[in-house]
């Protein structure tokens, strides 16, 4: 027992790392995430007692927990089995598809990253690129039940949504947005996944994948957790308030629980003096297609020259950006007063709530105002003038400056006759007319 024993080198450095690496991954690694979990949660206590909506436990489990969870729930098994079913397959097979289905969706939230990283970066994003204004904000916000869990339903003019509602939102609560497959690019899709996003493919027409996402959704709203849905389905081509489309919604609806928690929707209402990705929207609306053409180089260098003009201080922004709050919509009290009533309902009623919080802003009056083909600045002036009464007799929103209608007027052309939209007689540009259309089309539309 006590003679020495004699081994190679090689095989004695190999007994140490094995040794070590034992020791590692059996004392040394538990401990150190013992000591970051706890200092995790005390931070995370703390960031939940200013959140006027606790961040859900749904959310900060772990990410290979949820992923096995939605694989096994009762319903996603049920969907595999009539997949297999219908396509022939074996059930081994049709269950790997789900699983990835599952993989795909799910998010990895971090609120380190969430609240350390990306509300201060969407707060310096939106101030550079906007002034940031609030529209209506309804009463009824400050009333709804703390234990409902909240969906944000808005309209889509920008992808510049996410950073603007993640900024406007972050006293209440971590958001869980829907984001469509422009977001699946990596480095991209792991930084917005961390964030809470769960990826969704609009245009699939498969329906074990369409089960599988609807269980997640049901789930994650089951469980409270604060949600924001474009219930469009995708970017306004024509910068009006588009109808719903009934996928989320759907979902939604039917699992909902008469007894159990209850479902708020928020109604928001967003616009813009510039879209950053007008001409992109509009080429695809003359196109007759979704299929958006955008040029990287091309974006990345108008990126680098705001970036240039700001630190030379020629930079003024892109104009206004204003969100509006609309009444909550209870789906316990909707369903109450409409047992019968169809999802199609909900959503037409959602969608006209959200109309009429969209604010008016100076360029798309001014836009909606050039449309009548005003012979000069005075008659320009003439006609948002009479635009305005008639918009503060349908209750719109306006956010427009509080100098008078004459700095509306001149704050509103000033970005048009920047870009070479219109002359300096005020005469639409030859190709311009469908841009003035698509800006001037959020206030006719508040008309109708």
């Amino acid at each position: 027992m006590t003679q020495p024993v004699v081994v190679p080198f090689w095989l004695l450095l190999l007994i140490l790392a094995f040794a070590a690496i034992t020791l590692a991954s059996h004392f040394l690694f538990p401990s150190v995430r013992w000591f970051f979990r706890k200092r995790a949660e005390k931070a995370l206590a703390r960031l939940n007692k200013r959140l006027d909506r606790p961040i859900e436990f749904f959310k900060l489990a772990r990410r290979q927990d949820m992923i096995v969870r939605l694989s096994y729930d009762l319903r996603v098994l049920e969907a595999v089995a009539d997949h297999a079913a219908e396509t022939g397959v074996p059930g081994s097979v049709a269950f790997e598809e789900a699983r990835r289905y599952a993989r795909e969706i799910v998010p990895g939230f971090s609120a380190t990253l969430y609240f350390g990283v990306a509300i201060r970066l969407a707060r310096w994003l939106s101030r550079l690129a906007y002034r940031v204004r609030i529209g209506k904000v309804d009463a009824a916000l400050a009333h709804i039940d703390p234990k409902a869990t909240v969906i944000f339903v808005m309209n889509h003019r920008s992808n510049m949504d996410y950073v603007l509602i993640t900024w406007l939102v972050a006293n209440r609560s971590a958001i869980s947005y829907a984001v469509g497959e422009w977001a699946r690019i990596w480095p991209l899709s792991a930084l917005i996944r961390s964030m809470g996003a769960y990826f969704i493919r609009r245009r699939s027409r498969n329906t074990l994948y369409r089960r599988v996402l609807a269980r997640y959704v049901q789930m994650a709203t089951a469980q409270g957790t604060t949600q924001a849905i474009f219930p469009e389905g995708g970017l306004s081509l024509d910068g009006r308030v588009g109808a719903a489309k009934m996928g989320l919604l759907s979902y939604i609806v039917s699992a909902y629980e008469p007894g159990g928690r209850d479902v708020v929707f928020v109604p928001v209402g967003l616009a813009y003096d510039r879209v950053l990705e007008d001409r992109i929207l509009t080429d695809a609306a003359q196109a007759g297609s979704r299929r958006f053409r955008g040029k990287p180089l091309a974006t990345i260098k108008f990126i680098l020259r705001n970036i240039w003009r700001k630190s030379r201080g020629r930079f003024k922004g892109f104009g206004t950006t204003a969100a509006g709050f609309g009444p909550p919509v209870s789906l316990r009290r909707f369903l109450r007063d409409a047992p019968d009533a169809p999802t199609e309902e909900l959503g037409a009623h959602l969608m006209a709530e959200i109309t009429k919080v969209v604010p008016v802003l100076p360029v798309p009056l001014v836009a909606a105002a050039l449309t009548q083909n005003p012979a000069d600045r005075a008659a320009l002036l003439e006609g948002m003038i009479a635009l305005q009464a008639r918009l503060n007799a349908h209750g719109a929103v306006l956010k427009l400056s509080p100098q008078g209608v004459q700095a509306t007027l001149d704050e509103g052309l000033e970005p048009l006759l920047h870009r070479r939209l219109i002359d300096e007689n005020l005469a639409i540009t030859a190709g311009s007319a469908t841009l003035i259309a698509f800006y001037a089309a959020s206030v006719l539309q508040r008309l109708e």
